[in-house]
């Protein structure tokens, strides 16, 4: 793997037909759904988008299995309603047909970001704990991807200790979830919301001047 703030590598199955989203400097975007296999049986479906580049040495088609190698980005939609809403894609950086050499795991993510907002915890109604963040991770020319992250348990607990600031290390997955959004009496939405669940972190201390060069890290996991 690069040493990278943002790492996603996924294994999956194509959901859909590549539609095209917009071009730039001449060169084409497509985005499709990828079925992600879970542990439970069921899957999870992540867009993704891939530069017509990627897709010109091998042909790709509905039910083809792939793995692909990318980065988690956010990107901002403003709808015809006036509202700004947060979309999540897997940049592709490559794909190919799957030859199953991966391994068992078909979903991992690293991030390296700062928690930009305040965690919050909460309980669910069976008293499961959990904390929801958001963290921003740097990309090249300036830019950063907001990615919303949830914790579990211990990690919940952890979490919710920490600040705004904080430079943070997570490993996890990407998940789905399809929630129902209300327009009005008589109209219900169903939409789907994209998160990274966390399955290991690390608080990275500042460098300090007295200290070697190298920053320490204070590691919690499940």
């Amino acid at each position: 793997m690069d040493n990278t703030n943002n790492l996603a590598q996924v294994t999956g199955v194509i959901a859909d037909k590549f539609v095209f989203n917009h071009e730039i400097y001449a060169e084409k975007f497509y985005t499709f759904t990828l079925r992600i296999p879970r542990l439970s049986g069921t899957d999870d479906s992540v867009r993704i988008m891939v530069s017509e580049r990627l897709l010109a040495c091998e042909s790709f088609r509905v039910g083809d299995k792939v793995d692909i190698e990318g980065q988690f980005r956010s990107y901002n939609s403003y709808e015809p309603t006036g509202e700004n809403r947060l979309v999540l894609t897997i940049f592709a950086k490559d794909i190919r047909q799957s030859d199953g050499e991966r391994g068992h795991n078909p979903n991992i993510l690293f991030l390296n970001g700062y928690i930009c907002k305040e965690p919050v915890y909460r309980t669910t109604p069976f008293g499961r704990e959990i904390t929801d963040l958001l963290i921003a991770v740097n990309r090249s020319y300036n830019k950063s991807d907001y990615i919303p992250v949830i914790a579990w348990g211990r990690n919940a607990r952890y979490a919710k200790t920490l600040s705004v600031g904080d430079n943070v290390k997570v490993w996890g997955r990407i998940q789905s979830r399809n929630y129902q959004k209300r327009l009005s009496e008589d109209e219900v939405v169903t939409k789907t919301a994209y998160e990274v669940s966390v399955n290991r972190m690390e608080l990275v201390e500042p460098e300090r001047e007295q200290n070697s060069t190298e920053s320490t890290a204070h590691t919690h996991m499940v």
